[in-house]
């Protein structure tokens, strides 16, 4: 059980630092293409391998471009991680495109479309209205 809680500890640890390395650690002007934030991250039980979710926000060319920024980064990343976060080992990192908030807001679209149209139907023609009165 202990282990469980210093995993979640330390993907939680590398969340925020590679957050704070996306706002001024990467040099690299791919990465700044799109904004990105990081979503998650999971970090296997032996702390040897660490995958980091982001969400990009842009275009595809945008998204690509930054995802290939960041896999060009991942060494200075590792490195940055290794002195920052006191480990025995510093985990390999892996970036992984998070597009769990992208399809979330395509359902929530189709959710309000579909609640409208059905609020249209709902709504009497003007004749139809006249007819139940008579």
């Amino acid at each position: 059980m202990a282990t469980n809680r210093r995993v979640s500890r330390v993907a939680e640890l590398i969340k925020r630092e590679v957050s704070q390395m996306l706002i001024n650690g990467i040099k690299d002007d791919r990465v700044g293409t799109g904004m990105v934030s990081v979503t998650d991250v999971d970090v296997s039980g032996d702390l040897q391998h660490a995958k980091i979710y982001v969400s990009i926000y842009g275009t595809e060319e945008a998204k690509a471009e930054t995802m290939a920024g960041l896999k060009s980064a991942t060494g200075f990343v590792r490195s940055e991680l290794g002195a920052r976060v006191r480990l025995r080992r510093t985990p390999e990192v892996i970036f992984i495109e998070d597009r769990s908030i992208e399809r979330g807001t395509k359902v929530l679209s189709l959710l309000n479309r579909l609640e409208n149209e059905r609020s249209l139907d709902n709504i009497p023609a003007a004749d139809e209205s006249l007819e139940d009165d008579e």
